[in-house]
């Protein structure tokens, strides 16, 4: 008798994607029919508070097709979030990450899964190239994944998004970790386990508008940099230490005026300027110290990370 085929649950976040559901469904149920004889796949959509169609259309996909699952939230939890619960969810002995939008090739799931046979714990996606993208959000994508790598202990690959493939094992590491502000493409490195990157070419958005706006990008990297790293606390400190010795200094060269020369001593108008880049210094730094306190308040109130309204097929 044939040993059971090993099981394969594929998560797709989806937060207002009616325009690509049915393509994403088409592909992913082609990727299925294309491991069959290796290994079954189930599909898990999360349905993150969507207020268009996409819940009524995944609803009618999973009545054809008990492998197609659906998690579906009492409201908009956040993207990171719902890949949380697709994974708490998953049953695989894989699991793989990917959103609805098409941009990250579906397909590409069969060669990391074969890669991931091979001895690798996860297997990321690592884009050689990002169509449809503009110059600066490219740029500061760059930048930002430079940024991060300075500023966290561990290193965060760079170039990727969320779009991997876990063993069971990494899932299990993974589960217990339930810090409410997520930054998943961190989180699973920190864990530690033996990873390896596959290359690939993104594409643009098979239709519909980003979830990511420019203000959503910012608090996406905020969150990421108060999450892996502490070191904003230590800049901040460095900069008083520096602005202290830039005032001793001030101080000691107004005194030598005083003394040594005829110059007169600089007046009301430096005293302000002063008095002003100080104060905006001081409130900027109150700043970052409030956002790691707001974190932990956040993290105290032991609220769940996710409320789910209903489920289909699980």
């Amino acid at each position: 008798m044939n040993a059971p085929l090993k099981l394969l649950s594929v998560v797709v976040p989806v937060y207002n994607e009616e325009e690509t559901i049915a393509e994403a469904i088409k592909r992913l149920q082609d990727f299925q029919l294309s491991l069959a004889s290796e290994i079954s796949v189930e599909l898990i959509f999360v349905s993150d508070g969507c207020q268009d169609n996409s819940l009524v259309l995944l609803r009618a996909f999973a009545e054809a097709n008990p492998l197609i699952k659906i998690i579906s939230f009492s409201r908009n939890f956040g993207h990171q979030i719902a890949i949380t619960a697709g994974i708490d969810m998953a049953a695989g002995d894989y699991v793989a990450v990917i959103d609805a939008d098409l941009q990250d090739p579906p397909e590409l799931i069969a060669d990391m899964y074969r890669m991931a046979l091979t001895g690798f714990d996860v297997v990321y996606g690592k884009r050689r190239s990002r169509a449809g993208e503009t110059v600066f959000k490219k740029a500061t994508a760059a930048a930002f994944y430079r940024l991060l790598n300075y500023m966290c202990e561990i290193d965060i690959p760079s170039d990727t998004g969320d779009f991997r493939l876990m063993s069971r094992k990494v899932v299990d590491a993974f589960k217990p970790m339930r810090e409410r502000h997520r930054f998943v493409r961190g989180m699973v490195p920190w864990l530690g386990f033996k990873s390896t990157p596959i290359e690939y070419d993104r594409a643009e958005r098979f239709a519909g508008t980003t979830k990511y706006p420019l203000r959503k990008m910012l608090d996406f990297a905020t969150n990421a940099i108060l999450s892996f790293s502490s070191k904003p606390l230590a800049v901040a400190v460095r900069l008083g230490f520096v602005t202290i010795m830039a005032a001793l200094a001030g101080g000691l060269y107004m005194l030598y005026l005083k003394l040594f020369t005829n110059t007169p001593v600089p007046g009301l108008t430096s005293i302000l300027l002063t008095i002003v880049m100080l104060g905006g210094m001081q409130i900027m730094l109150i700043g970052v110290v409030g956002a790691y306190i707001a974190r932990i308040f956040e993290e105290v109130k032991g609220r769940p990370l996710y409320v789910i309204d209903e489920t289909i097929n699980m």
